[in-house]
């Protein structure tokens, strides 16, 4: 190996081990922080090892609605995102490429556009219809920006759909929906497994549109910074730790599922051909 490859294979390990720290040592102090004794999340300076934020979290009723209403939301929101992105896609990639590029314009718009704008235009539209802010709006409102992302990550996975499949069921008989169902849907399961998973992400998270539409209810989000004003306590943090204890989980038990689903397939498929 030359001095330069080794020195580029220096710079980017260097990189490497700055991108992992820069990326979770907010997640380690948050983490740290949450068995402080301090009334305020800081490591610093450490008073002392203590559970007792995991006992006000259990006690904060607020913060456990602020969640239920954040995880309602996210799950009306997966239901009407899934299926309008997927069938978006669907339009997109169908299309010529001119008239493709329009259409993928217009539709990309929404992410473009500041969270603050569809929070407070959503709110003026439909209180001239007369419907006040709540769950319903902030289902609207976080939908018209959350569907980009279904929309690109089922168009990408459509990129590499092999169309003589298609083509080749249909010529076999089969209806258009039953290619949908039977030939599309499949192949398209982990894209819209990971878009809803992210959908669910973008919800919860979400802040800027949230706050406009959400009349008298109250996300977590929105919760949360009101906490920062009147006083943020390390019970937020004793949240935090259990719902990345819970992703984590998540994605290492779905990563096991899909392995063993993988090598259960290839094993199938050599004894079939053996």
């Amino acid at each position: 190996m030359s001095a330069a490859d080794r020195i580029m294979k220096g710079l980017f390990g260097v990189y490497f081990v700055a991108f992992f720290v820069y990326l979770f040592a907010p997640l380690a102090i948050m983490a740290a922080a949450t068995f402080n004794t301090s009334r305020f999340p800081t490591v610093t300076p450490w008073q002392g090892t203590t559970l007792e934020w995991f006992n006000a979290l259990a006690a904060d009723r607020g913060m456990w609605d602020a969640l239920w209403t954040s995880i309602v939301v996210a799950f009306f929101v997966v239901l009407v995102v899934l299926p309008i992105g997927t069938a978006a896609a669907l339009v997109l990639t169908s299309l010529h490429a001119r008239a493709r590029s329009f259409l993928y314009a217009v539709m990309v718009s929404p992410l473009l556009t500041p969270g603050v704008v569809i929070g407070i235009s959503t709110l003026v539209l439909w209180r001239q219809l007369g419907v006040g802010g709540g769950v319903f709006l902030i289902v609207l409102a976080q939908s018209s920006f959350i569907i980009c992302y279904i929309m690109l990550m089922v168009a990408a996975r459509l990129q590499r759909f092999d169309r003589t499949q298609e083509e080749a069921a249909l010529g076999l008989g089969a209806s258009k929906f039953m290619v949908f169902r039977r030939v599309i849907l499949p192949f398209l399961k982990p894209a819209l497994f990971a878009a809803g998973f992210l959908a669910v992400l973008q919800s919860i998270e979400n802040y800027n549109t949230t706050l406009f539409v959400r009349g008298f209810d109250t996300p977590l989000t929105v919760y949360i910074a009101t906490k920062v004003r009147t006083g943020l306590t390390p019970a937020v943090n004793a949240l935090a730790l259990i719902m990345v204890a819970v992703t984590i989980v998540g994605a290492v038990t779905y990563e096991v599922a899909r392995r063993r689903s993988v090598a259960r397939r290839a094993n199938i498929e050599e004894e079939q051909r053996g």
